[in-house]
């Protein structure tokens, strides 16, 4: 297994906690982490009897930072085409989360941004801590949302908190994304795996076939994967832009970017 992923089993067997696990990045998500993720998943669910939940968590006292700055910044050498079947396979292998048979729930121990913050919300049940910073800062460093989050942050918090979190890239709290319907409970950093533990053990306790059912049941015509090509093709073109480049030049001389629409 890669380093960037590592799975843990409890329960016999019948609770996986799967952790991101790079801890010089800030579990940033990387190609290999994706291959991995996708990989350990799959794995899981071709199981002769695989997991009846799974927990999305963070080593390193981390839940994600998101895209992967190298990542990022290779797009600016790359064609709109190349930069567009890359982003919706690379999101793809995160996403898979949805279709699993069994239930994963996001223990979010610490800040989640971006695309980290989109993959808690493609999870069936978000727990988050209270001082976490969470944000949807696409539009902050010069890109269209992605990771379905246009579709995902309308999905699970209403049109209205998306609208405003999507198009502002506001960094917020765990209690106010609580507030705002991003996640089902917040606890201290220290408690939240384990309570996320014991709602997973509350789902393993059910009828497995009837949760199973019900797990695809949940997500049955949904436009996400319309909106995951549309992300793509936006972010394609993005990528190519003096604004996004501007974007990935204030990150790294730490300073705020001037936009200039090109």
């Amino acid at each position: 297994m890669s380093e960037s992923i590592s799975l843990e089993k409890i329960d016999n067997d019948q609770i996986g906690i799967l952790y991101l696990n790079n801890p010089e990045s800030k579990n940033s998500m990387t190609l290999e982490m994706g291959l991995s993720f996708h990989r350990e998943l799959h794995k899981l669910a071709s199981q002769d009897s695989p997991p009846r939940a799974l927990i999305i968590t963070g080593k390193n006292g981390l839940f994600s930072s998101g895209g992967d700055l190298g990542l990022l910044r290779s797009f600016m050498e790359k064609s709109q085409k190349d930069n567009e079947e890359f982003m919706e396979s690379f999101y793809r292998l995160f996403l898979e989360v949805r279709n699993m048979p069994f239930p994963v729930l996001a223990a979010v121990n610490g800040h989640a941004i971006g695309a980290s913050l989109a993959l808690a919300l493609a999870c069936d049940l978000r727990y988050f801590v209270p001082d976490g910073k969470y944000a949807f800062n696409f539009v902050r460093i010069g890109i269209h949302p992605g990771m379905g989050s246009s579709f995902l942050a309308r999905s699970v918090a209403g049109l209205h908190q998306a609208q405003e979190l999507l198009l502002t890239g506001r960094q917020i709290s765990g209690e106010e994304a609580l507030r705002r319907g991003l996640c089902h409970a917040i606890y201290s950093k220290d408690e939240v795996l384990d309570r996320t533990i014991e709602v997973a053990r509350e789902i393993a306790s059910a009828a497995p076939r009837a949760v199973r059912a019900l797990k695809q049941g949940l997500y049955r015509d949904t436009d996400l994967e319309k909106t995951l090509r549309y992300e793509a093709s936006s972010q394609a073109e993005n990528y190519l832009t003096e604004d996004f480049k501007e974007a990935m030049d204030a990150i790294q001389e730490k300073r705020a970017p001037k936009y200039r629409d090109q």
